[in-house]
Formats: structure tokens, C-alpha cells, sequence
């Protein structure tokens, strides 16, 4: 029988971004990134109420489809503890649908305030396996639970029934290298850009992407000095670039200078992790096209605090 949680009982939970990819590691490698949507969640004697500041507070939902209130209860029921009412407050920084982890952040963030509530009975990898199942592929989940540079892997049960398993470690990032995100003022759909993906590759774009995707680990761990080469990729940004126009181009023009750009996530975010400041001209040009500009450092782990009643 489930343990329910005391009225008054309170979580708050800060966040980080995250960035996917980051070149070639496609759904594998992930960047959490300082940049935080923070959730505080209540228990109450009944009902549910959501309330929504900042970014997407005119679109997102505010009932129980939306996405921190069905990670939340997904939470709880792992923790096996239950909640007569719940109080929801998202305060959201992070752009929506913009290829900076908002949906991954979200799930993470209700995973963990229901740990918090439960008084975390669920460990890392726990969190890693519920907030990345909301997703499809743990990259940017995992990045937002554990911070720093993460690589994961999803294994596919052989039986046809059990459910994926979502695995991830992280790895701590040069102390060096800083990231700066060039956000458009226009949305991606992960789903739509996904479809621009060929069915197959050659062999020779395969083994392109696993060296690089190397070089990349490499290159943010220890040798901050590879991470151009470290951030090439022949899988998905070329066949990218004809949906997302101005990101193809900013990422070639920053690319051309010497920068470390990619394509984050799904796009359209053009991030750009370097040690050298990039120039002021180049990001004041960006600016005048309508990009924001979000000089930003390696973020930690999420955090949760837990006041009780």
C-alpha cells in the first residue's frame, strides 16, 4: 500500500538546459548548460492547480497532460508514495522547442521533485531511466539529472515486451570551455526535423561520426583543442540545413572563423562551446538578425530542495 505524502510538504527543483548531440553524437553524447527552469511542487488536500511564468506560459498546459505533471506522477508512483492534491509552479527559462532540452528539463524536473517529496528513495540512475522514457532517448534527460557532459545508451530488450533502458554516465568537462547559444525566434518540431533523416548511411559517413564522436569526449574532457574537429558530423546537420536555413548558416559562418558550432539538439539553437571569447562584432551581428545571444557555462546536476510540513 502507497505512503501518502504529508500536506504542506514541499519540493524545488532548479534545472539545467541541456544540448544534444553536440556534432556528432547523435542521441548519445549531452551538455547540461546553465540555463534553469525551476519547479516547486506542494502537496495540498486535493485537486490539482498549475501555474506557468516565462517561457511558454501562454501555450503549455494547465492540467494533467502537461509534461512535469505526468513526470511528477510518474515519479511518485515509482517512489510508491501517493499525493491527495498537488500544487505545481513552473517557472520556465528555457526556450520551448528550441533544441535546449525544455521537454527533457520538464520531465526531469517532475521525476525529481517526486523523489524529493518521497524523500529520495530513487537513485541516479533511476531518474536517468524515468525522465528519459518521456523522451524516446536519454541525451538530454540524463544531461539535465547528473550535469557536466554525459555519454548514453538505450538497450533495446531482445523479448519485444520490457521497456527500453536508458543508461548514461557523466563525464566532467574541461574547465576551460565556456558555450555560447545563438537562440532564432522561430520553433523546431524534433519530429518534423527528424524526418529529413535518410533510413541509411554509408559506411564511410558511419565510421566518419564514431571517430569524431570520440575526438569530441576527448576534446571536452581534456583537450578543449580538438573541439572543432570534435564537433564535425556527416549523420544529421547536412541533411538538416534545408529546413533550418539560418541555422546551417550561422553554424558555416561560425565554423569558418574557427568557432565550434553545432547544431543543438533538434535545432534551432546554434551553440558554440569554446575556450577563446568569440568576437563581439560576430555576436552583435547575430543580434541585428534576431538571434538571442546566451553566453552560458557547464552546468551540475539538478537540484531539490524539500521543506516539510
Amino acid at each position: 500500500m502507497s505512503t501518502e505524502l504529508q500536506v504542506g510538504t514541499k519540493a524545488i527543483v532548479k534545472v539545467p538546459s541541456s544540448s544534444a548531440n553536440l556534432g556528432p553524437g547523435y542521441d548519445t553524447l549531452g551538455l547540461a548548460v546553465t540555463l534553469y527552469d525551476t519547479v516547486e511542487v506542494e502537496v495540498t488536500e486535493s485537486g490539482l492547480e498549475v501555474v506557468i511564468f516565462g517561457e511558454g506560459e501562454e501555450d503549455l498546459p494547465r492540467d494533467g497532460s502537461h509534461l512535469v505533471v505526468k513526470a511528477l506522477r510518474s515519479g511518485l508512483n515509482a517512489a510508491d508514495v501517493e499525493a491527495p492534491g498537488l500544487r505545481v509552479v513552473c517557472t520556465n527559462a528555457i526556450p520551448q522547442s528550441r533544441g535546449l532540452g525544455s521537454s527533457a528539463a520538464a520531465a526531469v524536473a517532475g521525476v525529481a521533485a517526486a523523489n524529493g517529496l518521497a524523500g529520495f528513495p530513487l537513485d541516479e540512475d533511476q531518474l536517468v531511466q524515468l525522465s528519459s522514457a518521456f523522451e524516446g532517448h536519454p541525451d538530454n534527460a540524463a544531461a539535465s539529472v547528473l550535469g557536466q557532459m554525459v555519454v548514453s545508451w538505450t538497450t533495446v530488450p531482445v523479448d519485444g515486451r520490457s521497456l527500453p533502458e536508458y543508461r548514461a554516465r557523466c563525464l566532467p568537462v574541461h574547465p576551460d570551455v565556456r558555450a555560447t547559444a545563438l537562440v532564432p525566434d522561430f520553433h523546431a518540431s524534433t519530429q518534423a526535423v527528424r524526418r529529413v533523416l535518410p533510413s541509411h548511411v554509408t559506411h564511410s559517413d558511419a565510421a566518419f561520426n564514431v571517430s569524431r564522436t570520440a575526438v569530441q569526449v576527448a576534446a571536452l574532457t581534456n583537450h578543449p583543442d580538438l573541439l572543432l574537429e570534435g564537433t564535425r558530423d556527416r549523420l544529421h546537420q547536412p541533411y538538416r540545413a534545408d529546413v533550418l536555413p539560418v541555422t546551417a548558416e550561422w553554424v558555416n559562418r561560425l565554423r569558418n572563423r574557427g568557432f565550434p558550432a553545432y547544431l543543438s539538439g533538434a535545432g534551432p539553437t546554434i551553440m558554440v562551446l569554446h575556450t577563446d571569447p568569440i568576437p563581439e562584432a560576430v555576436l552583435d551581428d547575430a543580434r541585428d538578425q534576431g538571434l538571442r545571444v546566451l553566453p552560458l557555462e557547464i552546468a551540475g546536476p539538478v537540484e531539490v530542495e524539500v521543506t516539510q510540513a
